[in-house]
């Protein structure tokens, strides 16, 4: 597949005074359909232009030849996006789906509808503005230390570096016929600094009555090993990582007086290797509250 250029003449003004004027520039672009406002872009880019405003290009030529690393372009590695696929783990939410028993389910609704917002802004203009009533607990979730703490640190209080990019162990406990998961299934894992991922197959019944029929779930001596061995975060593809039927809820206890998020309802995890792979899954920061949907997702290894 061939590279292009194009070469250009410009003239650039900007917000805080004085302009600029080009002939001939050149530029990488990433086809021969590259319309104007992208050259115009990577030609702002490729001086690193600050407060630039008003663009015109006149000349404009696209040819057939090989990139030169213009900065913010096609071919410079420094600006190309981390390679490796993403995952998918999180849930989608809906419109009265179930998340778990007990908890009610999320109502999404208009506030302005589009029909409506077309008395508002002009002709051919039209938005739609929508609300969402749910509990924190929906669909895929975090779970933050003030969840089961009132001294603990809220969905304000989660520092990015505990949610973004964190490398990831999976810990799989498909098929086992015992539904804790023990210290046993950790303990040839280096999880220091690591996202816990627990892989229990529980994903494949979400939103059916048999999600909630003996899920998987920590034991507390598990849950101990995990803060004493260090881990980041802790995430399971299951209704909860506590046995509904203790509760103290003793894993949430332990976590999450560790300063350890919590991660459930996940799905996907069978697609992620052992090790390797990254998981980011950020919350909304909304004071007050200890926990909320997320989006959850993995890049893998190149």
């Amino acid at each position: 597949m061939g590279q292009y250029r194009a070469s250009f003449d410009a003239a650039v003004s900007f917000g805080n005074g004085g302009d600029l004027a080009v002939r001939g520039f050149r530029v990488d672009v990433p086809g021969p359909d590259v319309t104007e406002e992208e050259i115009g872009a990577l030609f702002v880019a490729s001086l690193g232009l600050l407060m630039s405003g008003n663009i015109e290009l006149s000349n404009v030529e696209v040819f057939e030849e090989a990139h030169k690393g213009t900065r913010g372009g096609p071919s410079d590695r420094a600006a190309a996006p981390p390679r490796g696929r993403l995952v998918e783990l999180s849930h989608v939410i809906r419109h009265g789906m179930r998340t778990a028993p007990g908890l009610p389910a999320p109502e999404v609704s208009p506030f302005l509808t589009r029909e409506a917002s077309r008395e508002v802004y002009a002709p051919g203009t039209e938005f739609a503005i929508d609300r969402i009533h749910m509990v924190g607990s929906t669909g895929t979730y975090l779970d933050t230390p003030y969840h089961r703490y009132a001294d603990g640190a809220d969905l304000t209080g989660i520092p990015l570096e505990k949610v973004v990019d964190l490398p990831a162990v999976v810990v799989r406990v498909t098929g086992a016929a015992e539904r804790a998961i023990d210290v046993g299934a950790f303990a040839a894992f280096d999880v220091r600094g690591k996202a816990v991922l627990v892989h229990t197959g529980d994903a494949e019944r979400f939103g059916t009555p048999a999600y909630a029929d003996r899920p998987h779930h920590l034991t507390r001596a598990a849950a101990s090993w995990l803060v004493d061995n260090g881990a980041a975060l802790v995430g399971i593809d299951a209704v909860n990582v506590d046995t509904t039927d203790d509760p103290e809820r003793p894993v949430h206890t332990l976590l999450l007086g560790a300063g350890i998020p919590i991660v459930e309802n996940m799905t996907g995890l069978e697609q992620l290797p052992p090790s390797g792979a990254s998981l980011t899954a950020v919350p909304l920061r909304i004071a007050g509250l200890g926990m909320i949907s997320v989006r959850a997702f993995a890049r893998l290894p190149e």
